[in-house]
């Protein structure tokens, strides 16, 4: 699955799953734009894991639930990348667990901003720079607990669940040209989104897997690269799951 000469854009590129995925597009060959909303630690630690590659990989900050941000981004790309973008990967993502009634509604708007309205946003400009060469691939990242549900966590659950919603529509869109749309349904991956949980919590959940066992984010990296690979031309409006069997 080589990359060579595409433009790969990740959103939350620079920590967990979005920084393993960027390694990989980047160990194939891609030319990878990375973006991150605030953390200018976690981005120059990242950069200079990738020194390897320096030449290959820019990271943005904005913040992708800001719809002039986003804009801007796609505008600089244009100039950037004249051959078009090939792969968007909507990994950015955040949590703000509370149960629905203590919820404030700043907790609720800010995980359904920034998961779901800003895949709507960075889907929006990929579809109309990828439409003119009539070739993209689309993923998002999106979460078991869109459809199953856990506890304290509605607002993530709704905007997972919205995702594959968008995913399906957005698929049967563009499908006739030459652009497909998944997602990709991580389990419980060793990242920071675990690492907050108390301990008791990791371990039940780790005894919930089949597999006994958490994913890594190179096993989800894996997945991206499938489903962004000119193989994947077939396969559209799905989601992958990578969950050790949940």
């Amino acid at each position: 699955m080589s990359f060579e000469g595409q433009t790969v854009v990740i959103t939350g590129g620079t920590r967990g799953l979005g920084a393993a995925m960027a390694r990989a597009f980047l160990a194939d060959g891609a030319f990878v734009h990375a973006t991150y909303r605030s953390n200018e630690d976690a981005a120059r630690a990242f950069a200079d894991q990738c020194s390897a590659h320096t030449g290959r990989l820019a990271l943005h900050r904005f913040d992708v639930a800001d719809y002039g941000a986003v804009e801007s981004f796609w505008e600089q790309l244009e100039e950037a990348a004249p051959d078009g973008v090939q792969v968007l990967v909507n990994n950015s993502g955040i949590r703000r667990d509370a149960v629905l009634a203590m919820m404030s509604p700043a907790d609720w708007n800010a995980v359904i901003d920034t998961n779901l309205t800003g895949g709507y946003h960075m889907s929006k400009f990929a579809v109309l720079n990828m439409m003119r060469r009539r070739y993209g691939r689309i993923l998002f990242v999106t979460s078991p607990s869109g459809q199953h549900g856990f506890e304290g966590q509605g607002n993530y659950a709704a905007s997972k669940a919205g995702q594959v919603g968008l995913m399906r529509s957005l698929a049967r869109e563009v499908a006739k040209r030459k652009i497909t749309v998944n997602c990709i349904s991580p389990g419980f991956i060793a990242t920071e989104l675990l690492a907050d949980l108390p301990e008791e919590q990791k371990k039940a959940y780790e005894r919930s897997v089949p597999m006994k066992r958490f994913g890594t984010p190179e096993e989800v990296a894996h997945a991206a690269l499938f489903l962004a690979s000119k193989g994947a031309s077939y396969v559209t409006g799905s989601v992958l799951e990578v969950t050790g069997g949940l």
